[in-house]
């Protein structure tokens, strides 16, 4: 059966449903107000409306990007993001351009880009349907499941954007209407003015997951759909203009900063995107910048304080160079003085010399004789000491030899004295023999005695072998020993895994029979996030002021099993995991420990909290006590509820306190339950397994209209089951272990008594063994006395033999007499040989003293010799010092001329000499300035020129020379190296700082462009969100709540943020938004106020809500329709759809809204535009006419 909306295809469906009168007067305002704000918009030049769109289109390009980062398959084209002058995103112009906020209007009422018709065939629940929106507000309506949200999801995918935007399947073939082959969605669109439409068709296969694209009948890729849809600022992505049933949730867990993002795309100055990702982006380029030129600074400061603490090192090093420069010129220099004035002083001595050596040679001829007699009493002299030194030394070595025998005489004079004590000793000697033999007598007789009559002593043999029987029984014993620990701790071994056994089954039977632990172990395996936070509860109730209490899984019991189907019926599953607090305090700990930080359990969880400041009693129940009786209803949910006292308020809210309960369907009432729960307008009752929810109409008659849906069995509230069969084993393991355990005692009672008898035996033999080692050591004793006693009978008879064999004492004394004799004839010897070398001694000594004296006279000649020699020598003296005085000025580097040259030779050797000097000075010189370097060698040369080396003798140039060195060697030496790392860290200094001075250009380039990005961007965003805060603020007010948007700034741009705080409560504060700490209602409230404020800012050309008024209460629902026409209808607004399941009573219409409905049923034409609604309400109307104007 076809379902198809019953909705015009022409232009008459602008008008409106409702009675005419009040409509008009609002509408006659609403267009007054319109038509003054639109005289005061500035009407654009052509040129200006080509220069916005250009602009529109680079920021739907820059958008392409940032779509595909966040959607993962966005249906954008990705392009590059286009760029001014200076290289970066932000645009070029810095004055701020006048906001667009959709393109120009066509004289029908549409914005490019706006739908003006939608055509579906075998799409979702569709058969075939083809209807016109209007060019502002489309409210679209119908009962659940006639495909209102379908047209979303036509909307969607016929515009190419991906199934993920819908939040429902993500496969196209899942579109294609179940038992069709293949269906189309077509979309026309509005072309800017002067341009044909836009016609967009899409055909599906149900056996494929591509499709096809037609673009005004011509085929026509994805791509260039996308790019057309990025051309008209088509914004089906962006949460905040396009917002699916399935997706309505997702708006309260979008981030704050892709709330930011978001809106930026959806309203305001068009380059507000484009100017974020500049700031973004160059706002982490410049922070890298920083990061480096932080780090290049550093390294900068780094190695110029390690370069100044090498300066001082690097300043002695060139010192030293300079010194060593110095030297080195010195040492060049100093040669060259030195030739120059050695050769100057030769050539001056050179004539002295040769007169000198002339008058010289003359007088030592005239000398000779006398010379010669000096010579050879010299060697008489000589021959004589040499004979006197010769005899002395004879004589000596005798001396020696008579100190040496004589010693030998004082050893044989004490050899005699101690012959001659032992002589006289001998007679005590002797004495001393006889009392021994007589001792050893005695002591021989005593031992003989003893070894003949030993005391009786035991067989020790006998003595081993009993001890030997002890041991072997010992060692049996031994081994039974090992054998009862061995059993011993096999028991015990077996008692504790019995015991172990025992507990722990016995732990697991508690566990078993624990009902909550039952639920909470059920809780964890539902939702973790929620059993980790009871479990953390539990051990910190002290944190909180009063008692939080636990979800109603786990608080709540039914104790009447027939009736916890019913009650858990009423809870939904979000009520069944909520915690409850007592007050606003704890629910604000409770939500920041568990939800909004990590403080609790590491991790923010997602968990559901309660709280409501109770101010009076609850409202009150639709049926008296009575009357449920009397229609065969047991009581309300609440009174089969068992809970702590603190939690009735929670179940009070939920209404159990006024949901009726009757088991019995056949005992109850259900239309009289009807009226009475409708007299206070509505309410929910049960009957047997069916769940009433009964409202009234608003409508007519207001008759009651009841909607029911059958429930299961319940499966939290109901208390666990036990499982009999794991009862059953666990009971039956634990007695077999308590058997087992019965055997080990037995079993350790019978090795005790084992064990007793074995220790009596082992003392036993312990007693035994003792006797028989106190036996054994008596007789170890006797063999041990008896042992000395033979050893010292051998001893003392060897003793008695040696003293009895031992000589007669007159030999003794003959002995020692005969050696007497023999050391007095040696004594005599030793006398006569020493008397002999003493005469010889004295013989030699006369003979040198004679050679001694002779030696004195002819020195004493020799001296009267040299006096007549003196006078002669005088002259020569004279001749020779005047010949020295001559050669010693060219004599460089040799000893002074000795006193005692007395030939022309020596004279001539010399002068070579000092020739050879000089020559060797001039090529030192010459080698010396070859080998130093150019710039020593020039330095050499300007000296020389301008007189500087003349003016200075070759000592002062020396003294120059020591006194350098002197310095040299007090500058401390620096190695080289320090020095090439000094000049290799300065060249990096050098670098890093002109690449500091390029990295802080370029910082300050891209801080310029932030700073022109920001001044156009912030200001924009500041006045977008302040327009959206007004109106956000003012939409809460309205309705008796709070409701505030702020921007979070940040140092990072990417992190600036988007914040919605709400306060729906007197006794709450502000609270942001977010997925889980605000009800659904409420979240969808939020969502709905915001998407209105953000319309009249909106540059998208259509924006789309499905069902988000679901969960509101019917002030909120009120309050926010007529906002929402009131915005949407405005002269200047853009398209909007508004798909909602059911309408209130007196609700606000415009005459700019369409009204499209979608009906479903078995009685709806097969032939499109038959049932068209409005030309039969017109129809009605006329017929109504002319019947009234017949009258």
């Amino acid at each position: 059966m076809a379902r198809k909306p019953a909705s015009p295809v022409s232009d008459d469906s602008f008008k409106e449903n409702t009675p005419k009168g009040k409509a008009k007067a609002r509408a006659e305002a609403a267009r007054k107000e319109k038509m003054s704000r639109a005289a005061r918009r500035v009407e654009e030049d052509p040129e200006e409306d080509d220069r916005k769109e250009d602009d529109e289109d680079e920021d739907a390009e820059g958008e392409a990007d940032e779509d595909e980062e966040e959607q993962g398959a966005s249906p954008h084209g990705t392009k590059r993001v286009r760029l001014n002058a200076e290289g970066d995103s932000a645009p070029a112009e810095d004055v701020k351009p006048e906001r667009t906020k959709t393109l120009p209007r066509d004289t029908d009422g549409f914005i490019p880009g706006s739908i003006v018709r939608i055509k579906l065939e075998n799409f979702v629940t569709y058969d075939a349907v083809e209807f016109r929106p209007g060019p502002y507000l489309n409210m679209i309506f119908g009962p659940n499941g006639t495909g209102k949200s379908t047209i979303a999801c036509a909307i969607c995918l016929g515009l190419n954007f991906p199934p993920a935007v819908l939040g429902r399947a993500t496969e196209l073939n899942s579109f294609v209407k179940i038992g069709t082959d293949s269906g189309f969605i077509e979309i026309e669109l509005k072309a800017p003015k002067g341009k044909p439409n836009l016609i967009i068709k899409r055909t599906l296969s149900a056996k494929s997951k591509s499709s096809s694209f037609f673009l005004n009948g011509q085929a026509a890729t994805g791509r260039e759909i996308n790019s057309r849809m990025a051309e008209l600022n088509v914004q089906v992505s962006n949460l905040c203009t396009f917002l699916p049933q399935d997706k309505v949730s997702e708006f309260a867990h979008m981030s704050p900063q892709q709330l930011l993002r978001e809106t930026q795309r959806a309203a305001g100055n068009a380059s507000l995107t484009a100017w974020h990702d500049t700031l973004i982006s160059a706002g982490k380029d410049l922070k890298g910048l920083m990061e480096a030129l932080n780090g290049d600074r550093d390294q900068l400061k780094n190695l110029e304080e390690r370069n100044a603490n090498l300066e001082r090192e690097v300043r002695r090093y060139e010192e030293r160079r300079q010194i060593e420069r110095d030297i080195e010129l010195l040492e060049l220099i100093l040669p060259f003085k030195e030739y120059t004035e050695a050769k100057a002083l030769y050539q001056e001595a050179k004539e002295s010399s040769k007169k000198a050596l002339e008058r010289f040679q003359k007088l030592q001829a005239r000398n000779a004789p006398i010379l010669d007699r000096k010579k050879e009493i010299e060697r008489g002299l000589s021959d004589k000491e040499k004979a006197r030194e010769a005899k002395k030394a004879s004589a000596k070595k005798k001396f020696e030899t008579i100190v040496k025998r004589w010693r030998d005489n004082e050893s044989l004079e004490s050899l005699a004295e101690d012959l001659k004590n032992q002589l006289e000793g001998i007679r005590s000697i002797e004495k001393t023999r006889k009392q021994e033999m007589e001792r050893l007598k005695r002591s021989i007789a005593a031992a003989k005695e003893t070894l003949a009559n030993p005391p009786e002593r035991e067989d020790t043999t006998k003595l081993r072998e009993e001890r030997r029987r002890v041991e072997i029984e010992q060692l049996k014993q031994k081994d039974r020993v090992q054998d009862l620990q061995a059993k011993q701790r096999a028991n015990v071994e077996e008692e504790s895994r019995a015991n172990h056994i025992i507990n722990q089954n016995m732990g697991y039977l508690k566990q078993l029979d624990d009902a909550s632990h039952r639920k909470l172990e059920s809780l964890s395996r539902w939702d973790r996030d929620c059993g980790e936070a009871v479990r953390w509860l539990r051990q910190n109730q002290h944190r909180f002021k009063m008692e939080v209490f636990e979800p109603p899984m786990l608080s709540c019991t039914v104790p009447d099993n027939k009736l916890v189907h019913a009650v858990e019926a009423c809870f939904n599953a979000s009520q069944l995991k909520t915690f409850v607090a007592q007050c606003e305090d704890d629910y604000a700990l409770l939500n920041r420990l568990l939800i909004d930080t990590p403080d609790a359990l590491g991790r923010s969880t997602r968990i559901h909290t309660w709280y409501r400041h109770q101010s009076g009693p609850p409202s009150a129940q639709p049926m008296t006590r009575e009357e449920m009786q009397q229609i065969g209803f047991d009581g309300y949910a609440l009174d089969f509820i068992k809970c702590p006292d603190g939690m009735r308020w929670f179940l009070e809210n939920m209404n159990l306190h006024k949901t009726a309960i009757a088991l019995n369907p056949n005992r109850a009432n259900g239309n009289r339950a009807m009226e009475l729960v409708t007299r206070e307008g509505g309410g929910k009752y049960i009957i047997g397994n069916v769940m009433n929810s009964v409202t009234r109409s608003r409508y007519g008659k207001r008759l009651p209209q009841n909607q029911t849906y059958n429930f299961g069995q319940a499966r939290n509230l109901v208390s666990q089951a036990v499982d009999e069969d794991e009862k059953h084993r666990l009971e039956k393991l634990i007695k077999e272990a308590r058997n087992k355990l019965d055997m080990c005692k037995e079993e350790a009672e019978q090795l005790a008594k084992e064990d007793a008898t074995i220790r009596a035996e082992s003392k036993g033999f312990k007693d035994e063994l003792s006797q028989l080692d106190a036996r054994k050591k008596v007789v170890d004793e006797i063999e041990k006395k008896l042992t000395n006693t033979e050893l010292r009978l051998r001893r003392d008879t060897k003793q008695l033999k040696d003293l009895q064999s031992a000589p007669p004492v007159d030999v003794e004394r003959a002995r020692l007499k005969g050696e007497i004799l023999s050391n007095a004839k040696k004594r005599v010897s030793v006398a006569k040989e020493c008397f002999t070398l003493l005469r010889a001694t004295m013989q030699e000594q006369a003979a040198a003293t004679r050679f001694g004296l002779e030696a004195a006279q002819i020195a004493s000649n020799k001296t009267a010799l040299e006096a007549l020699v003196k006078e002669k020598e005088e002259e020569v003296a004279k001749a020779k010092a005047d010949f020295q005085e001559g050669t010693s000025y060219f004599v460089f580097g040799q000893d002074t001329v000795k006193s005692t040259i007395m030939n022309v030779l020596v004279v001539h050797h010399r002068y070579e000499v000092a020739k050879e000097d000089s020559k060797a000075k001039l090529q030192i010189s010459k080698a010396k300035l070859a080998s130093v370097d150019d710039d020593t060698r020039e330095q050499f040369r300007v000296m020389e020129e301008s007189g500087e080396v003349a003016d200075k003798s070759a000592d002062d140039i020396e003294t120059e020379l020591e006194a350098k060195r002197a310095q040299l060697e007090m500058n401390m030496h620096t190695n080289a190296g320090v020095v090439d790392q000094y000049k290799r860290r300065q060249q990096e200094i050098e670098a890093l700082t002109e690449k500091i001075k390029d990295r802080e250009k370029k910082a300050d380039r891209v801080a310029r462009s932030i700073k022109t990005a920001r001044d156009n961007w912030q200001p924009a965003l500041e006045e977008l969100v302040a327009s959206i805060g007004k109106k956000f603020s003012a939409a809460f007010d309205r309705l008796g709540c709070a409701g505030e948007v702020r921007i979070r700034e940040h140092d990072d741009f990417d992190k600036w943020a988007i914040d919605i705080l709400v306060k729906f409560r007197d006794d709450e504060k502000l609270q942001l938004l977010t997925g889980e700490r605000q009800s659904g209602g409420e979240r969808s409230l939020t969502t709905i106020l915001y998407l209105m404020s953000l319309t009249e800012e909106a540059r998208a050309p259509f924006s789309l809500v499905d069902e988000i008024n679901q969960g509101m209460d019917q002030r909120a629902e009120r309050a926010v329709h007529n906002s929402l026409v009131e915005v949407t209808c405005k002269v200047d607004s853009g398209q909007y759809f508004l798909i909602t399941p059911k309408l209130l009573p007196d609700l606000d219409y415009a005459e700019r809204m369409k009204v499209l409905c979608v009906n479903n049923g078995e009685w709806l034409p097969e032939e499109p535009g038959i049932g068209n609604m409005m030309n039969m309400i017109n129809a009605y109307v006329q017929h109504q006419t002319r019947s009234n104007a017949s009258m």
